[in-house]
């Protein structure tokens, strides 16, 4: 039987003014629905990179990874409703036609089967519908917390259905964008009507191209999350929140 932590508000010492003050600013520009330029839009929520996160004992956590975490960086409630606005942007921009979901795995699977609920729900209140079917890939390009050159696609030989369709590629982060770059290429060698992405995060590096989805829930510094799906070596991918591992928890999970 798992086991869950619950701590009580004790841990909040942990926090100086100075981060409980980035806090509220954070949630008072990106959470509260203030007005963007179309720049920041198309970046979604800007976390800064002095963000501290929240404490651990803030939240509920399995108990197995209670050394593992150094904060969660990301609620899932609040993944929850960025991930509802998305579907909201994507159903004024795609809908009545209909879509192929290319959901990338591992990692984007959470993120998917959330993104495809929500437009469910706004399709049966909504005046527009969205015909879907959902399609899977895999791609596999992470040694430890480094991102690699050799990237490997799995269901790469069944991509012929996507031929003349609207695909909506949803993955769970996008980094330097160079696994993006050759999964679009590769999509686009099988013509279709139209490619858009959904990223639930991208990630601020300095080898980055600059390569920016369509649909973006949250622009992250440069640090390395699990959770939601997002794993360090296959573990981690049962936390709701997303959170930063913590040096022990690399070394601990490290092949």
């Amino acid at each position: 039987m798992t086991s869950w932590r619950v701590s009580s508000s004790a841990a909040l010492p942990k926090w100086t003014r100075e981060e409980f003050d980035s806090f509220n600013e954070l949630k008072e520009s990106n959470m509260a629905g203030r007005e963007r330029n179309q720049t920041d839009m198309d970046k979604g929520i800007v976390i800064p990179d002095d963000w501290p996160g929240y404490p651990l004992d803030l939240f509920t956590s399995p108990e197995h990874y209670c050394e593992d975490l150094e904060c969660v960086y990301i609620p899932h409630g609040v993944i929850m409703d960025r991930t509802e606005r998305l579907a909201r942007n994507i159903m004024d921009d795609l809908g009545d036609h209909d879509i192929v979901v290319l959901c990338v795995l591992k990692g984007g699977y959470q993120f998917c089967a959330d993104l495809v609920d929500c437009i469910k729900v706004l399709c049966r209140h909504s005046n527009k519908t969205l015909p879907m079917r959902v399609d899977f890939i895999r791609l596999k390009s992470y040694l430890n917390d480094q991102s690699t050159e050799d990237l490997h696609i799995e269901g790469a030989e069944n991509l012929s259905v996507l031929s003349g369709k609207n695909v909506l590629i949803v993955e769970a982060i996008v980094d330097t964008g160079k696994t993006m770059k050759t999964l679009l290429d590769h999509v686009e060698a099988f013509s279709p009507k139209m490619i858009k992405v959904a990223g639930l995060l991208v990630k601020r590096v300095p080898s980055g191209t600059g390569y920016l989805p369509d649909y973006v829930g949250f622009e992250i510094p440069n640090r390395f999350v699990v959770g939601y799906a997002l794993d360090y070596n296959e573990y981690f991918r049962d936390l709701n929140h997303i959170c930063v591992i913590s040096d022990r928890g690399k070394q601990k999970y490290k092949i």
